[in-house]
């Protein structure tokens, strides 16, 4: 039988990761004086994921990117925390998480155990293939990557371009082998997927569409990979980034209603599961998004951050509970160039209102009857954040051309090169 952890009952969060962290703080930040017990599957203190992609692979040395100390975390905070240590079942009838042969238990319990790597089905666990999601995997891919060598970068969505655009940098010669005709569609679309997929032709990277990969050649070193028309490309490295599967296989028997998609944890607009006092939040979380009307579960920063955060307030203080509702960010960083998206690529019209396709700045507009309800830009980082309020007050798309115009009428301080202007905007 399970042993009981000592200490009483209070708010358990599963995931020492941004969203975890954020409970955590909002908690302490807003009165709780109950135990806390943060549970973290990894050895590290909670870090910040973003730069795994980017600035940590090609830094001279290696970025700090912990949030924050243990002595912060457990003197200040007053948090009881228990890294590597991963959570392997849930008990909703006993209110108690299960990690190995201890049940931890909760009064208020919030899943925030985000999400895990799909494997390339070709070669499953093969050690010669890598994945980029911890900050292990990222050391792994730091050392790999050098000057001269071949890379081969499985997926072109934005984590597989992070990637590339880091080799690049490092002096590795690099192809990105993705399977749709158009990298991003999900993410962006079609007409900005295109846009945005010149970056890489334009600066050094080959982009290899519509195949995918048959067979990984080497077992103890990568030599190549195959692809389904039968060409061999040559690799030293291979990485593998063709999204994530939410974390939520200890939920197994649980009574936790799940997406039977993806496996996410449902939620209402609170982020409250289908079990008494549990919530989710982060890249694990399913919920009615009801500012752009629709159900979504989303993988960036920003959602990880202000979802741990109401997800703590929710939970903790009913009087002060509300929905989640938000406008999408997100960005990205590829070659010197900054990519940002707010709101969503599910539109019925999508236009370039300023600048094109083969232009290194431009702002896209998505269009939803009347509705602006999404922006897509490259490299206008003082535009995109007043683009999000006008969506997130339900701005109409003649408002958003009015908008651009306003702005255009100000001389544009950055261009190419301006990912750093936006770096602690993002974070906000």
């Amino acid at each position: 039988m399970d042993r009981e952890a000592s200490g009483g009952r209070g708010l358990v969060v599963v995931g020492a990761s941004l969203a975890g962290l954020r409970a955590v703080q909002a908690a302490r930040g807003c009165g709780y004086d109950g135990p806390v017990v943060l549970l973290g599957a990894e050895e590290h203190l909670p870090y910040d994921r973003p730069p795994l992609s980017k600035e940590f692979l090609t830094a001279d040395g290696e970025p700090a990117c912990y949030y924050l100390t243990e002595r912060e975390l457990k003197d200040d905070l007053a948090v009881d925390l228990r890294l590597g240590q991963s959570a392997t079942g849930l008990d909703t009838a006993a209110r108690r998480v299960i990690s190995g042969d201890v049940g931890i238990p909760y009064r208020h319990l919030i899943i925030a155990t985000g999400a895990r790597p799909r494997l390339l089905r070709q070669a499953p666990g093969l050690p010669v293939v890598r994945t980029l999601r911890t900050l292990d995997d990222a050391r792994e891919i730091r050392r790999a990557i050098r000057p001269g060598a071949h890379v081969v970068v499985v997926g072109g969505g934005f984590i597989g371009a992070e990637i590339a655009s880091s080799a690049r940098a490092r002096g590795a010669a690099v192809t990105i082998v993705e399977v749709a005709p158009v990298p991003l569609v999900r993410a962006v679309g079609e007409v900005v997927g295109k846009a945005l997929s010149g970056l890489h032709g334009r600066n050094g990277t080959r982009l290899v569409c519509g195949v995918q990969v048959e067979e990984v050649l080497g077992a103890q070193r990568a030599e190549g990979v195959r692809l389904s028309t039968g060409q061999v490309i040559r690799a030293d490295l291979v990485i593998v980034g063709i999204g994530v599967t939410p974390a939520t296989e200890w939920l197994a028997g649980s009574g936790i209603a799940l997406s039977p998609a993806d496996g996410a944890v449902l939620c209402d607009e609170y982020l409250r599961t289908s079990a008494p006092d549990v919530y989710a939040a982060g890249d694990v979380a399913h919920w009615p998004n009801r500012l752009l009307d629709c159900a979504m579960r989303l993988e960036n920063w920003t959602n990880a951050a202000d979802q741990g955060s109401q997800a703590a307030i929710n939970a903790l203080f009913p009087d002060r509970a509300r929905a989640h509702e938000t406008v999408p960010y997100f960005w990205s960083d590829w070659y010197g160039n900054r990519i940002q998206f707010v709101g969503t690529a599910l539109a019925q019209s999508v236009c370039f209102a300023s600048g094109g396709r083969d232009d290194d700045r431009f702002v896209a507009f998505y269009r939803a009857g009347e509705r602006l309800v999404g922006a897509a830009t490259l490299n206008e980082p003082r535009k995109v954040m007043k683009i999000r309020r006008l969506i997130a007050g339900r701005g109409s798309w003649e408002s958003a051309l009015e908008l651009l115009a306003e702005l255009s009428r100000t001389p544009v301080g950055a261009g190419r090169g301006g990912a750093a202007a936006t770096k602690k905007m993002a974070r906000q």
